[in-house]
């Protein structure tokens, strides 16, 4: 938050960098300025830093040679796929080139036999799931925003499916990564598991761009399911809420998506969504299996909610109701911003084990109440994880800092619980302190990593890790 220190390449080496770039790219090395500046902000609410060119690739031998030539004359290289990211991960902080990867978006090879596929980096979610449809298979992964799936699997994204599905983490097979120097590598593969050698598929992932450029992933695929059943459900207390969570977990309920909404987020989604949910705390949730796996699980699900207060459960089956439910839920945001127009939006999140969520939740909601800014919370509740939306005039020094204040408690609160500072959005360069506080001495071990995958700190410097 705040001004971003920027410190900006020296003309020599640089100019000499895109004299050579030119050459290579043609019209897709841009300098104009509304190019560099839609590359150099993200989604989140943290100063955008504009690169110095945007380098528009097309395939991993040209990242290859781009990385060769930045490397050489010593210019920074930041990694972009839509901009959609939230910690500030793209802005170019020391300057340099905005390496652009979304006109790599074939999609390689689909295996159905296998389940997986290879997509190039700047195949987005919903492409892919568009050509996977009439295979009988989908990705599951789903963020919300339309983002690339190099930069989800760069990011560690997650979702509402992840209770079910896992992260990308679990969904990555294996990589095609060009490194700081040019070369191209091949992490991981297409077994299903492997015991050979050092799991660098798993190092990348994650890495926000800070090891090597991602430019092809290979991914787990699943079948449609049979039938699906989403729906809503209301409690008298958050408590109620996360307690049915918790015991429809332990029971070994297969549920596919579970999230939470507040009072506040339920209040904006029904203006911004034409809704008319009520104005309690809400469990959006869905089942994926046979028609009567569904109804079962739907059965057993309702009667723990009942046990903690749910009262109101509202069922869907059909996909337009679905779609709509679901749309409401990504569009919490949007529908954010408008309790306080005109107001700057922070999107924040942390994570904590599922037995201590309400308490994090109860904890925070106090906080907020004392503070008087609005922060309406939903939650990818099945793991643990929950995000903030504070509102706030960013005008108005002494509420900024309220919010800064905010933001760390609870931070704080979530690692004295055994959690993590993020579950989901990563570090960028939003959360560098709060990594420290997390892992302590292990982010000098981090440092050494950095630095023998990038010696020279062209890659995203200034993201993940402060380096002495």
């Amino acid at each position: 938050m705040g001004n971003v220190a920027i410190k900006k390449q020296e003309t020599g080496p640089l100019e000499a960098c895109i004299a050579e770039l030119v050459t290579l790219l043609g019209d897709r090395l841009s300098r104009v300025a509304a190019v560099r500046s839609r590359h150099g902000r993200d989604e989140s609410h943290h100063d955008g830093a504009d690169p110095d060119a945007v380098a528009f690739a097309q395939t991993t031998e040209e990242v290859a040679a781009i990385m060769r030539i930045c490397t050489r004359h010593r210019v920074p290289v930041i990694p972009f796929g839509t901009g959609t990211s939230l910690e500030g991960h793209i802005a170019a902080l020391e300057g340099g080139i905005s390496l652009d990867l979304s006109g790599m978006d074939r999609i390689v090879r689909v295996s159905p036999d296998d389940l997986d596929c290879t997509v190039e980096a700047g195949v987005t979610r919903m492409q892919l799931n568009e050509h996977l449809r009439d295979t009988g298979l989908f990705f599951p992964i789903d963020p919300g925003a339309n983002a690339s799936l190099g930069g989800m699997t760069a990011t560690r994204a997650s979702g509402t499916n992840a209770v079910r599905y896992g992260t990308m983490r679990e969904n990555v097979l294996g990589l095609t990564v060009v490194t700081a120097d040019g070369r191209v590598i091949r992490t991981g593969g297409r077994a299903r598991k492997s015991s050979a050698g050092y799991d660098l598929t798993r190092l990348f992932v994650g890495s926000e761009g800070t090891l090597g450029i991602i430019t092809e992933i290979t991914l787990r695929l699943y079948g449609i399911p049979e039938a699906i059943r989403a729906g809503t459900t209301c409690f008298a207390t958050i408590a109620g809420a996360v307690d049915t969570v918790i015991q429809t977990i332990q029971s070994g309920i297969p549920i596919a998506r579970i999230e939470l909404i507040d009072e506040a987020s339920i209040t904006a989604i029904n203006r911004y969504s034409k809704m008319d949910l009520p104005v309690r705390p809400t469990l959006f949730l869905e089942f994926h299996g046979t028609e009567q796996g569904v109804a079962e699980q739907a059965e057993m699900f309702a009667a723990i909610g009942a046990g903690n207060g749910a009262d109101v459960f509202t069922w869907a089956s059909q996909a337009e109701d679905r779609n709509r439910l679901w749309a409401a839920r990504h569009s919490a945001y949007y529908a954010t911003m408008q309790l306080r127009p005109g107001a700057k939006g922070w999107p924040t999140d942390v994570c904590v084990p599922i037995s201590r969520l309400a308490d994090c939740i109860r904890e925070t909601q106090a906080d907020l109440a004392q503070s008087g800014i609005i922060a309406p919370i939903v939650g990818h509740v099945g793991d643990g994880n929950f995000h903030l939306i504070f509102l706030y005039d960013e005008a108005d020094a002494a509420e900024v800092a309220k919010v800064v204040e905010m933001n760390g408690r609870l931070v704080a609160r979530a690692l004295a619980m055994g959690g993590t500072c993020t579950g989901e959005h990563g570090i960028g360069y939003g959360k560098l302190a709060f990594l420290e506080a997390e892992h302590g001495p292990a982010t000098a071990l981090m440092r050494d990593i950095k630095r023998t995958f990038d010696p020279l700190n062209i890659l995203n410097p200034g993201k993940v890790l402060v380096m002495d």
